[in-house]
């Protein structure tokens, strides 16, 4: 039987990148608060200066641009992670309900993105944990199912109010449509927080697992 992969490189990188785009979530959080500050004042008659504006326009549009950086780059090394796992899961369990490769595309597939990613999730500690009981391997770690799905549910909310928020901001032109864009921001960065925080424990959690996985096999 193949060996299994090392994967804690993978979970580390993953980790890192999650917590530098949970930063700038905070840093974009307390932007969109100071824009949405700006728009009180115009809505209440106070006269703004053409320099506060473009500095606003410029602070906003600099900080989206670096999000999306970082959620690319925090999405590759996410993904690299989740594949990695369901791989190694793959060597020791022969009944897993999907290919190795769908750890990876099911998060590009339509329709399909909203449900494959929990559901392998799920068989990751589902299956490792059942393959750690049956070597007597004792470990404390055991994420609860509830808590899933609790990320999924943030993930599924997080990605709609995305797709809301950056339409509905592309066509806002009055101020009260600013206005509304600019509380979506401020909801999506803080839906974004705590998607962030619950991911970054679940593959803490599953590295903890998969650590105990890795020793069972060496010992066998």
């Amino acid at each position: 039987m193949q060996d299994l992969k090392p994967n804690e490189q993978r979970s580390q990188n993953a980790i890192l990148l999650i917590w530098i785009a949970l930063a700038m979530n905070c840093i974009s959080l307390i932007s969109s608060y100071f824009q949405y500050d700006l728009l009180q004042t115009a809505t209440n008659g106070g006269e703004i200066s053409a320099e506060a504006i473009t500095s606003n326009d410029n602070r906003e549009q600099a900080i989206g641009i670096i999000q999306i950086i970082i959620f690319v780059v925090s999405a590759i090394t996410f993904i690299q992670w989740f594949r990695r796992a369901y791989f190694n899961l793959h060597l020791i369990v022969n009944h897993l309900s999907h290919s190795e490769g769908w750890a990876a595309g099911c998060w590009f597939a339509p329709i399909v993105n909203l449900f494959r990613p929990y559901q392998i999730m799920k068989e990751l500690f589902q299956e490792t944990q059942l393959f750690l009981k049956r070597n007597e391997a004792h470990t404390s770690e055991h994420l609860s199912m509830p808590s899933l799905g609790l990320w999924w549910a943030f993930w599924i909310i997080n990605w709609f109010v995305g797709r809301f928020v950056f339409k509905y901001s592309v066509k806002a032109e009055t101020i009260d449509e600013l206005t509304r864009s600019t509380i979506g921001q401020i909801i999506s960065n803080g839906i974004g927080i705590l998607l962030a925080i619950i991911t970054i424990n679940i593959i803490t959690e599953y590295s903890k697992l998969e650590l105990v996985m890795h020793k069972v096999k060496i010992a066998e």
